[in-house]
């Protein structure tokens, strides 16, 4: 009986890893010609066959899982739509309740009958028994035969664990999230708050529902079901790599979830795989993410670092001597690992931008501006740009020309890329005296070139001389010191801070001529410049 509880709370079992040998190789009088799927066998994996009663039991839980998701996105104008009618009213609600908990009862059984399907079939026994073995053994040798298999992330064994995030003393890290300001006055405090309640409670409920799917995409359960194949694709090509699966986990708060992508390990609080690239770049790169949960869960920076005698640094950027591939939407974890852990010798920002509420003001209602601007700074806020100002080492933004996703009006609209006003708070922050309303005009004219040679004429209408300006800026920093911000530009003519603020947009910007979700290529990537 034991058993058959662990296959009804088991996880879902997709493929089966297996070492054969080489495929066979056509002979003569063969009905299967060369090259046919019947001769190219893969080597290495398969699909699950399941039986047919956990088969279709399954398909109903999958059935039901859709209506679920759908019905909770729409929850809000289904409950206002409701209210309107009248329909919120004990004499409704009651019947309604007897009918929600009768179709729990029968989804109960259904799990069941999933679970005594897999329970007659040998091939998911002997999962469940290998997976049980590593949650109570653990021993390498286990873990090596549960790597043959490729289930719901979730279940899989935790490998590191930390129950608390020490906090330093010496951060100079801000907050995401901006409470509202408090007032001396207790009874001006008390009657403000009670104000403020309707609004709070409809950001909060913009922010629980379908706001927080708006901004991580990879949470809605119809989008995790189309991109499946590809993340099981991925996977499979991962283990044929040999790369190590590993799971860190954390207490509280809860663990960030899950963006299906392709070629991505997952972990519950954070993903771990080991990788040597090309450029002989290696690393731990991590994925923040929680398979089988709801990525739209990622409400406040759930990010951490787990110091276990390497670095580890989270995903969203290229790290020195760490190689880490940006997922949809959490890119921006790289400005708040920068801030937080100033020892990351170098930074690169691909796609993103300086703060989220322009872009959430695009896409919402004139009408909605205030109740939007309060839904993000108080649940959702992305202040790159502040935090990236309180990081001191290079850093190189990659802004993609034709960026669909972090533009306020049309992607070819190239000024209204966030990552222009990104840039602009980067250099204005380090740079103040060179970055005045000149140098920023400068710096926009660059920007507006849509061309290399368009960038190169702007550079040579105003003189720009690359050795001049590492002369000035060497100078400045032997005598000053390396820390930002610099004073630098405060005793030179206007020629000299336009050059420089030139220079300095060259040296932290690079253009890519891609949409936001085209990988970035290897032969794209260069490390952030260095005086």
């Amino acid at each position: 009986m034991a058993k058959l509880l662990s296959c009804v709370l088991g996880p879902r079992l997709y493929r089966v890893y297996r070492e054969r040998g080489p495929a066979r190789l056509p002979q003569d009088g063969d009905e299967a010609a060369e090259g046919s799927p019947a001769s190219r066998e893969s080597s290495w994996d398969s699909y699950y066959q399941p039986r047919s009663l956990e088969k279709h039991s399954d398909s109903i839980l999958a059935l039901a899982s859709v209506l679920w998701s759908i019905s909770y996105y729409t929850s809000p104008l289904a409950f206002f739509y409701l209210y309107r009618k009248g329909y919120l009213t004990m004499s409704k609600v009651v019947p309604f309740s007897h009918y929600a908990a009768t179709m729990l009862f029968l989804l109960a059984g259904v799990a069941c009958l999933r679970g005594i399907g897999r329970w007659t079939n040998p091939q998911y026994i002997q999962f469940i028994t290998i997976l049980e073995d590593s949650h109570r053994i653990g021993t390498p040798e286990i873990k090596k035969k549960l790597a043959s298999y490729n289930f719901d992330f979730r279940s899989w064994p935790v490998d590191f664990r930390w129950d608390e995030v020490s906090s330093r003393s010496d951060s100079r890290g801000i907050s995401l999230l901006q409470p509202p300001p408090k007032h001396r006055s207790t009874a001006n405090g008390f009657l403000n708050a009670v104000k403020k309640l309707p609004c709070q409670i409809a950001s909060y409920i913009v922010a629980h529902t379908f706001g927080r799917r708006m901004l991580y995409p990879g949470s809605v359960y119809l989008l995790q079901k189309a991109l499946m194949p590809m993340l099981l694709q991925g996977q499979a090509r991962l283990v044929e790599e040999t790369w190590e699966r590993t799971q860190a986990s954390g207490l509280t708060p809860p663990p960030p979830p899950p963006l299906p992508a392709v070629r991505r390990e997952e972990g519950q609080a954070a993903g771990l795989r080991w990788q040597r690239d090309r450029h002989d770049v290696h690393g731990p790169a991590w994925d923040l993410r929680a398979p089988g949960r709801q990525a739209g869960d990622l409400l406040r920076r759930q990010c951490w670092i787990l110091r276990s005698g390497v670095p580890l640094h989270p995903t969203g950027c290229w790290l020195l001597g760490a190689r880490m591939e940006p997922p949809w939407f959490c890119r921006q974890h790289a400005t708040w690992a920068a801030m937080t852990y100033p020892e990351i010798s170098a930074l690169v920002l691909d796609a993103s931008f300086d703060d989220l509420v322009p872009l959430a003001l695009k896409v919402m209602p004139e009408s909605w501006r205030g109740l939007v601007t309060r839904t993000v700074r108080q649940h959702l806020n992305l202040n790159n740009g502040e935090q990236l100002c309180r990081y001191q080492g290079p850093v190189l933004l990659v802004r993609r020309t034709k960026d669909e996703i972090i533009t306020t009006t049309v992607p070819e609209d190239i000024m209204s890329n966030r990552g222009n006003d990104l840039l602009l708070k980067l250099l204005q922050h380090r740079y103040p005296k060179v970055m005045g309303e000149e140098g920023v005009r400068m710096v926009r004219e660059w920007l507006e070139a849509s061309s290399p040679m368009e960038e190169v004429a702007v550079c040579s209408r105003y003189e720009v001389e690359d050795d001049w300006c590492m002369s000035v800026l060497r100078s400045y920093r032997d005598q000053h010191g390396p820390d930002f911000p610099w004073s630098v530009g405060d005793d030179m003519m206007p020629e000299g801070r336009r050059q420089l603020a030139l220079f300095l947009a060259r040296k932290h910007l690079q253009n890519f001529e891609a949409t936001h979700c085209t990988p970035l290529p290897h032969h794209n990537f260069r490390l952030p410049w260095r005086l």
